[in-house]
């Protein structure tokens, strides 16, 4: 922030000097160090530099903020009607031209032809008064000097006017989307922590349930299912409050739900977990492949038909590949509560995998295919 912002004054400075040695392009003569000597000792110059100076920060950081974001768009013009009338009434561009030694110059050519001119209208006169060219012409050659308008002036205040706005919108432009993305990031984050929320006591609570199932019937691994939840919850409170946690982890906490199931599984369910590749420093999102496994044993297990369940995991280089197959019985209770859990994953992988993940899901001849590709 503080780089930006260094960076911002250089540029504002180095633009300032460009156009504060812009009345050198009007005013330099033959002798340019004498000129410039005389230029930067005119008060003139000063004035005419502080002028529209002045007038780029006062829009920038006043009138537009205050006035035209605010939609006050009468108010904002009046006040740049005021302005411009003072600057026609300074003229600071003029009075920097007849202080130089270039404008000296012209006004001597200007007096040498304003005596040719006096000499020619003195003539006209003579003429006049002896009738020889009628009264219209006489009049027309008789009004008073005609007044300058410093144009330049204008010019220069139309443009650093025009110029401060346009610095102002794009900035208060880039602000709304800094506003916006920040705002998408903390609506992004406050969905991920909801959907934690949401994943993590589903998986506790079915997990409790078979426990509860076994001390009921005194089963002897009662101990040793506990001790595998145990760890399960370790993983779940202290890694999973992280977007991201390492793949080991993950696949730690995969295999203690695998066992902790197998102890509640009577001998017509095969349960098949296969790692290929390498785990070595990769990271992944917590419970992504969770949600899927407990799918597996929630709907394809079967105390009255033999039933295999296969899960694999391909680890290379850059891309994860996780898939799992089981046939489905209780269909009906399939299809009524078989939502939450995938309709978050999803949700999941669209924040933390924009555009870096393939989930395909069939369900053909009471077969569950899910096939989850995740490039990291």
């Amino acid at each position: 922030m503080l780089r930006l912002k260094t960076f911002s004054v250089i540029i504002h400075i180095a633009c300032w000097l460009l156009f504060m040695a812009l009345p050198l392009l009007f005013v330099n003569g033959r002798n340019g160090s004498s000129s410039l000597l005389v230029l930067l000792a005119s008060p003139y110059y000063w004035l005419f530099c502080l002028t529209f100076i002045t007038l780029f920060y006062l829009n920038s950081s006043l009138m537009f903020p205050l006035f035209f974001l605010k939609k006050r768009y009468i108010t904002y013009a009046a006040i740049c009607v005021c302005l411009l009338v003072a600057v026609c009434f300074l003229k600071p561009f003029e009075k920097l031209l007849r202080n130089s030694e270039g404008w000296r110059s012209k006004m001597a050519m200007q007096i040498e032809n304003r005596q040719q001119f006096e000499q020619q209208r003195a003539r006209r006169d003579s003429l006049f008064k002896s009738g020889k060219l009628p009264s219209q012409f006489g009049q027309r050659w008789q009004g008073g000097r005609r007044k300058h308008f410093d144009s330049i002036s204008l010019f220069f205040f139309l443009m650093i006017m025009a110029l401060s706005t346009a610095i102002k919108t794009v900035q208060q432009w880039q602000l709304t989307e800094q506003r916006a993305i920040s705002a998408e990031a903390e609506k992004a984050n406050a969905e991920l922590s909801f959907l934690k929320a949401q994943i993590n006591p589903h998986f506790l609570f079915n997990t409790l349930n078979n426990i509860y199932t076994l001390a009921i019937t005194n089963n002897a691994n009662t101990a040793e299912s506990i001790m595998k939840l145990s760890n399960i919850m370790r993983y779940v409170t202290d890694d999973v409050t992280e977007n991201f946690v390492s793949l080991q982890s993950e696949v730690d906490c995969i295999v203690d739900y695998i066992d902790l199931q197998r102890l509640r599984l009577g001998s017509k369910t095969t349960v098949n977990f296969n790692i290929t590749g390498t785990i070595a420093q990769q990271k992944i999102a917590p419970l992504l492949f969770m949600t899927f496994v407990e799918n597996v044993f929630k709907y394809g297990v079967s105390k009255q038909h033999e039933s295999a369940i296969d899960i694999n995991l391909h680890i290379a280089d850059d891309i994860i590949t996780f898939m799992c197959v089981n046939p489905v019985f209780e269909r009906k209770e399939h299809i009524e509560r078989t939502g939450i859990g995938i309709a978050n994953t999803k949700q999941r992988m669209e924040h933390l995998y924009p555009g870096k993940h393939v989930l395909n899901i069939a369900d053909d001849n009471d077969q569950f295919t899910v096939v989850l590709t995740l490039y990291i």
